[in-house]
């Protein structure tokens, strides 16, 4: 298996920074249908950039899994690479805001590239190493269905705080 990992994980990177980039532009390409809002970035905000990450990451992490069989950790280190990346997005993003002040699109698009380039490095060197121990990987999927369903309802549902604010428009979610 680990011969076969960091092949694998380089899949990973281009499909989901591809698969991201495409779902940028997919709710404004299907004059914003309501089908596909709730897996596209349907505004600027910070929010519907993570969702960019997790959902073409979903994909082929379930493509994956029906190719490393025979490690017990799997869903854990899935979980720990999302996780990261998500996380990346936000904390580059505000920290940048917060000296700059600005938002150039050029450095929200290197954001989004170097947070899937994390979550795969991170995947990538917890599963050559196997020091993970996943005891209960139903939990691991469980987060990870959560955050899916998370993304899927605060399309609908907006909070609004500033994570979910467009930049552009002032507006959250749909509305924006």
């Amino acid at each position: 298996m680990k011969n076969n990992v960091p092949t694998l994980q380089f899949f990973g990177f281009a499909f989901t920074s591809l698969g991201g980039t495409l779902l940028h532009f997919l709710y404004d390409w299907t004059n914003e249908s309501i089908i596909i809002a709730p897996f596209s970035g349907v505004n600027e905000s910070t929010w519907e950039h993570m969702k960019l990450l997790f959902f073409p990451w979903l994909i082929f992490t379930l493509a994956e899994s029906l190719f490393i069989k025979d490690s017990d950790n799997y869903w854990c280190v899935k979980l720990i690479g999302i996780l990261s990346g998500l996380t990346t997005i936000p904390a580059l993003f505000y920290a940048y805001n917060g000296v700059i002040g600005s938002s150039p699109d050029w450095l929200n698009i290197a954001i989004f590239f170097v947070a899937a380039a994390i979550t795969f490095y991170v995947e990538t060197r917890l599963l050559n190493k196997e020091t993970i121990k996943c005891r209960r990987p139903y939990i691991a999927i469980g987060i990870i269905c959560l955050i899916g369903a998370l993304f899927i309802v605060f399309t609908f549902f907006t909070p609004q705080l500033n994570i979910f604010k467009d930049p552009l428009s002032g507006s959250y979610g749909l509305s924006a």
